[in-house]
């Protein structure tokens, strides 16, 4: 499945992310705890550049805590700073002040040597989808960006204030130019950082129910309480048609009933909390 969305507003989020770079201190990376590595933007590294980066796995409650760690592990043996994040609460807020002032620690001594104050301006980016605007609400513990549980909500930049010396700036969720790895666009359009609407439907349910044939196996057959899953595609469409009940006259299947259901179940965990990318798989 070839796979391909990079509209105009993003060209345009990225030019506005450049302009803005030199008015920051930091980068906050969000990422989605379902597809950590897929959702790394290689076009975010010269945004990054030589900026502090507090890499944020988001939405960790939708994956199994041990996998979670298992990335938390990967970035701190790499040096980097990183921390999961239920973007359903902002328990976490204290912790990622302390941590941005920490990584910024040389720029704000340098200020007070100079009897100034400096609050710490750190630019949020990912790719559609991330939840980096109701990530940045809950931490303000309050809704001062636009939020939707879908790509392309955040249109442009938006400053707030975090308190305790802190300001975010949110950005647009924006995607790679062309994908040269079809597993990372796949995921990509799992967890819905791709629009639907630009997409085959029945041709990612497709690939998705390929996914589950060799991952996760046990938990596609308990939801459609089946005994395998087909080799033939048009024989799994059939066998997940008829246990939902999405059959048409004369025995024929609603395929595309039938694909929005296997999205819909795996995106709201019907087949429990699953980890598309894992680090020992890199």
């Amino acid at each position: 499945m070839r796979i391909q969305w990079f509209p105009g507003h993003m060209t345009k989020a990225f030019r506005m992310m450049q302009e803005q770079l030199a008015q920051v201190d930091c980068i906050i990376y969000v990422l989605d705890s379902r597809a950590v590595f897929s959702c790394l933007n290689p076009k975010f590294d010269a945004l990054t550049g030589k900026k502090p980066v507090l890499y944020v796995l988001n939405k960790c409650d939708l994956v199994e805590r041990a996998d979670v760690e298992k990335w938390l592990r990967y970035f701190e043996e790499r040096g980097e700073k990183c921390v999961a994040a239920d973007s359903l609460n902002g328990k976490q807020r204290d912790n990622i002040v302390s941590i941005l002032k920490q990584l910024n620690a040389a720029v704000i001594e340098k200020y007070r040597l100079k009897g100034a104050n400096k609050s710490v301006r750190a630019m949020v980016v990912g790719v559609p989808n991330t939840g980096k605007s109701t990530f940045i609400n809950n931490l303000c513990g309050a809704r001062k960006t636009v939020t939707g549980n879908k790509a392309g909500v955040t249109r442009g930049k938006q400053w707030v204030s975090l308190g305790g010396g802190v300001e975010l700036l949110d950005t647009p969720g924006s995607l790679p130019p062309a994908f040269e790895d079809e597993k990372r666009a796949l995921n990509l359009a799992f967890i819905g950082s791709v629009k639907d609407d630009v997409l085959d439907i029945e041709e990612l349910a497709a690939e998705m129910i390929s996914y589950f044939s060799k991952n996760h196996t046990d938990a596609f057959l308990k939801r459609y309480s089946i005994e395998e899953i087909p080799h033939d595609i048009e024989e799994r469409f059939l066998v997940v048609a008829k246990s939902r009940g999405f059959m048409l006259s004369g025995g024929r299947v609603d395929y595309t009933r039938t694909a929005r259901a296997v999205i819909d179940d795996f995106r709201k965990q019907r087949f429990g909390k699953i980890m598309l990318d894992l680090p020992e798989e890199l």
